[in-house]
């Protein structure tokens, strides 16, 4: 027998829930670095994340306008701490370019040769702590191992393994070594004796043959896992419209299809240290993406750092190639007083996670009147809410995570 509307009997619920805010950080591991993100939630979709920063401020840009441009070069290698040899590049060039000052060809075969080798190791960890951000452990040991092994020769070439202050205005402050002995961990991956002595350049061969071969094993584990796919292909998508009005640059422009890089497109004093070399720049979309990706989504972005670092393995192997016969000191002069004329001037360098660019202001004295760096992965952070709008809380880390933004850079 049916009930009547007006049955007693009859208990409707509201079902709908209330919004609520979540903090995502500032101690989240998948928040890459010192991040607060403030999630609105309703239920488990996302309808709003507004990132929070500073938290990992030092007043870099003000430090800046109190030292000479040779004292400031430390403290560039803290804005982007994976890819502190990128930054100092891009300090140096901006000095130069206010001064008027053109480095030797050694210097700039160096600058290469180096800068690529950072480029590599950033994509590594940007690879490996992507696999973490989903769930997954054995990619980021595999990224470390080999990350190791760079940093063991750049220890060889500047003495540092993180902060270097290697490439300054002029040139870089060490040319590379003679005879070293091989590292422990490049030894152990190729079955040498670690008593083995070769120069820089054979050890640096040695791991980029060994490297080349593990490149396929980085796929298996990642860009053709299943689950991967799953997490990334067809989430937080970034058309090219929206990649350009917020000002994105590096992988995550290109991941939008945008076919632009600052070492081929850039000013001539950056573009003059590429002139010669062959290579291509990885542009989104890929005849080998799986069929549920969608132009400018996750595994786009990422697919593109992993397509970089084949690259830069071939920048380094003709950089390699030209060092014997490179004219030239390894390094010009530039004192710590040198005046800077009364000029201002603006660079901007492609840097592992996008173009990152330096201003200063001369007023004919050692310190710039006005110093100030231009953030990549700011304007990278910055499409976070609409790429997260209407997404599912767990999609969260996937979508942040496939930006690879350091918030070093970001807050200064």
């Amino acid at each position: 027998m049916a009930l009547h509307l007006e049955d007693p009997r009859i208990v409707e619920f509201d079902v709908r829930t209330d919004e609520m805010l979540v903090n995502m950080g500032p101690q989240h591991p998948s928040t890459h670095g010192v991040l607060r993100l403030l999630l609105r939630t309703d239920g488990e979709v996302v309808s709003q994340v507004i990132p929070h920063l500073g938290y990992l401020h030092r007043s870099a840009e003000k430090i800046g306008e109190n030292l000479s441009l040779p004292q400031w070069i430390p403290y560039t290698d803290r804005m982007d701490y994976l890819a502190g040899m990128n930054m100092n590049l891009g300090l140096s060039l901006a000095a130069e370019k206010l001064v008027g000052l053109e480095v030797t060809p050694k210097a700039m075969v160096l600058r290469v040769l180096i800068a690529e080798m950072g480029r590599i190791a950033s994509h590594l960890v940007g690879m490996g702590a992507y696999g973490l951000d989903l769930g997954t452990f054995s990619p980021f040991l595999y990224a470390f191992r080999e990350r190791e092994i760079i940093l063991d020769l750049f220890e060889e070439v500047c003495g540092a393994r993180l902060t270097y202050s290697y490439i300054t205005p002029g040139g870089v402050t060490h040319d590379l070594p003679g005879k070293i002995t091989i590292p422990p961990g490049l030894a152990a991956l190729t079955g040498k004796s670690t008593s083995l002595q070769l120069s820089w350049i054979e050890a640096c061969g040695l791991f980029l043959d060994w490297l080349e071969k593990r490149i396929p094993e980085y796929h298996t584990l990642l860009t053709t896992n299943q689950i991967f796919i799953k997490r990334t292909a067809g989430l937080g998508i970034l058309d090219r419209e929206m990649a350009i009005s917020y000002g994105c640059t590096g992988p995550v422009l290109r991941g939008s299809g945008v076919d632009h890089d600052l070492r081929r497109d850039g000013e001539p004093i950056y573009t003059r240290m590429y002139a010669g070399y062959k290579f291509d720049i990885p542009v989104a979309p890929f005849s080998s993406a799986p069929p549920e990706c969608e132009l400018g989504d996750n595994w786009c972005r990422f697919y593109v750092r992993m397509m970089e670092v084949v690259q830069a393995i071939r920048l380094v192997r003709q950089a390699m190639e030209k060092y014997p016969t490179a004219e030239g000191e390894h390094r010009l002069p530039f004192k710590q007083a040198q005046k800077l004329p009364k000029r201002e001037v603006y660079l901007e360098t492609e840097c592992p996670r996008g173009q990152m660019g330096f201003y200063l202001i001369g007023n004919d004295s050692n310190i710039p009147w006005r110093a100030r760096a231009k953030s990549s992965s700011f304007c990278n952070l910055s499409v976070t809410e609409p790429l997260c709008a209407g997404c599912l809380i767990a999609d969260i880390p996937a979508i942040v995570g496939s930006l690879d933004i350091v918030m070093g850079e970001i807050d200064r």
